[in-house]
């Protein structure tokens, strides 16, 4: 009998949104189960010992953690999207942690308190990019004309800016043409598209506004305008 599985997710959490994708370019069903984390069910907090998002459920069985789930995927499903050769594929998933720590400057450039802060954390923000601008080749994708799973990681990343740009001049790619190039490529991609609901951008937008921020003052600003 086939495996049932079932994602749960966070309806803004990218790191859904990688597990989402990966399970889509794989042509694998899937049942989507969003969680309130605010107030979690009890039956979330029994299958995700850190109370995080996303957990991927394997007839009920739960594995947490997306890049534990994204690796179970590809080696369970076809095809695979990590590269065969094991220094490559290890220089793909150090890659996926560098795609980690650019969500964790994200976090804090939308949690900065004062514009100087905000302008720090940008700044940080480019500096990663500029570090990926010089190991990527000539595209589309980050290792060549295949998609992988890297890609299915910088996915969510750069759907943040899609609102952010409609925020202020940041100038997030403004020097970097093959980042900017990767970037339209997996905006266009249906499994990115598909991996979050169609009103995330406002749910972005509402979320940056409750931060009571820097950035959020500046979203406030533009409403009000």
């Amino acid at each position: 009998m086939a495996e049932i599985l079932a994602l749960v997710s966070h309806k803004l959490c990218p790191y859904v949104q990688r597990v989402s994708i990966v399970l889509q370019e794989k042509g694998v069903a899937f049942e989507r189960k969003d969680v309130d984390l605010s107030t979690p069910p009890d039956w979330f907090l029994q299958i995700s010992p850190l109370g995080k998002t996303p957990v991927l459920l394997v007839n009920d069985e739960p594995i947490f953690e997306s890049a534990v789930i994204c690796e179970f995927l590809d080696e369970t499903r076809s095809p695979r999207l990590h590269p065969d050769p094991p220094l490559e594929r290890a220089k793909h998933r150090a890659y996926m942690e560098f795609g980690s720590s650019i969500l964790d400057a994200i976090a804090a450039f939308y949690n900065a308190a004062t514009d100087d802060l905000l302008e720090k954390h940008a700044r940080d923000i480019k500096h990663k990019f500029s570090q990926m601008e010089s190991v990527l080749g000539e595209g589309p994708f980050f290792m060549g004309k295949k998609f992988c799973v890297v890609d299915a990681v910088f996915g969510p990343v750069f759907r943040y800016f899609e609102v952010f740009d409609g925020i202020d001049d940041f100038g997030f790619f403004a020097d970097f043409p093959k980042i900017s190039a990767w970037r339209a490529h997996l905006q266009s991609r249906p499994s990115v598209q598909l991996a979050v609901r169609p009103d995330y951008p406002d749910l972005l937008r509402t979320f940056l506004v409750e931060r009571n921020t820097a950035l959020s003052r500046r979203v406030t600003a533009i409403s009000d305008y």
